[in-house]
Order: structure tokens, then C-alpha cells, then sequence
């Protein structure tokens, strides 16, 4: 099997949710969402990478996931910015990846369905970005070997935005179903809107 590891990228700082940490908040299935999420992914068979913030500024996502068989990689520098995220989680990747899939850990509806969907239409030359029912691109990306070395290269908070611009020729959508490629949850507000909708979709 093709090694195909899906990088989880978690050090951002939860900045917009006043003092609350997004990716401990419980979801449908009464787990913190980071462990929600890694449980999504490890379950496309691929191997998982988790980037997290310096283990002092939050050491509860540490203990959270010191039991899981995930690659947890500590960036000192994540406060600059998502592209030191994606950095840092490329330079760690297995020594044989041909491929990564980028799952931002705030996007509970990505289901590990939908990570097998855009997984599978890997051809070692398209950068696959999930998309919405109506097409608007969003997330998971996956990024061939290939693009390595430019996404070890990013910096700022703009993650890999320049790359879809100087790719648009390789950029190839892959929808998933509803809005789950472009739900994510930053602010309170996001969550309580996301779980009223969780609770009239189960009505």
C-alpha cells in the first residue's frame, strides 16, 4: 500500500474562542474533537502525523494523545502562523511518503469516508482538494512528493493558499458530500450554531 499519511494540523492557538480550547471541546460522539479527529483518520489505514503547539502552552492536547499511535511533532514556532504547521508536520513525515493529506483539526464533519473518497483519486501529480456539494473547494488537500519542498518552504499565516494559485493547472476538486469540506469551528458562536444543526439533522 501506498504510504499516504494524513497530517492533522492542531498547534494552532485557538485565539477566537475566549480562553476555551476548540480541539478539547466534546462533538457528537462525546469525545474532544482532536481525538475525534485522529480516530477519523487513523481509521483510512494511513499513517498519522499531529502537529501541536509547544508541550507548556498546552500540555492538555499532549496528555490527550500520548496513548494514540500517531507521530506527535511539537512547533516551536506555531505561533507565526499555520504555514510553520504545515512545515514542520512535511518535514516529519515517513522517510517513503509519496503523498500527504492535510486535515485541519477544527473540521468535525470530515468523515473518514470522505478522507477515502479524495485518498482515492490520488495519481501521483494532482493536488486533490475536497469540496462542497455545490463545489467550493475546501478540505482535506492532499499534496504529491512533489510538493514537498515548497510546503516545507511556507511561512506566515497564509498555509499553502500561494501554492493552489502557482498550481492551478494540478488542482483538481473532489466533492464531498453537504458542507463538510468547509465546516469549521473557530469562535463559540461557530459551535453553537454546529451542534443546533447536529441536533436538528438527528431530529
Amino acid at each position: 500500500m501506498l504510504a499516504l499519511p494524513v497530517l492533522i494540523l492542531a498547534a494552532g492557538q485557538s485565539s477566537r474562542m475566549r480562553g476555551a480550547d476548540k480541539l478539547l471541546e466534546p462533538v457528537e460522539s462525546g469525545k474532544p474533537l482532536l481525538i475525534d479527529r485522529i480516530e477519523a483518520a487513523l481509521l483510512t489505514g494511513q499513517p498519522v502525523v499531529v502537529t501541536l503547539p509547544p508541550r507548556e502552552e498546552c500540555p492538555d492536547r499532549w496528555a490527550l494523545i500520548e496513548e494514540w499511535p500517531v507521530a506527535a511533532i511539537e512547533v516551536r514556532d506555531a505561533g507565526e502562523g499555520l504555514s510553520a504547521s504545515v512545515a514542520a508536520g512535511v518535514e516529519a513525515l515517513p522517510e517513503m511518503s509519496v503523498a500527504v493529506m492535510m486535515l485541519l483539526a477544527d473540521m468535525p464533519d470530515i468523515t473518514s469516508e470522505d478522507m477515502r473518497r479524495v485518498l482515492a483519486e490520488f495519481d501521483g501529480e494532482s493536488i486533490l482538494r475536497g469540496a462542497t456539494a455545490d463545489g467550493i473547494a475546501g478540505h482535506p488537500v492532499v499534496f504529491p512528493a512533489r510538493d514537498f519542498p515548497a510546503l516545507r518552504s511556507l511561512n506566515g499565516d497564509e498555509g499553502a493558499r500561494r501554492l493552489f494559485r502557482e498550481n492551478r493547472d494540478r488542482v483538481r476538486p473532489v466533492t464531498l458530500p453537504y458542507s463538510h469540506a468547509r465546516t469549521d469551528l473557530d469562535t463559540p458562536e461557530d459551535w453553537d450554531a454546529w451542534r443546533s444543526r447536529s441536533l436538528v439533522a438527528r431530529a
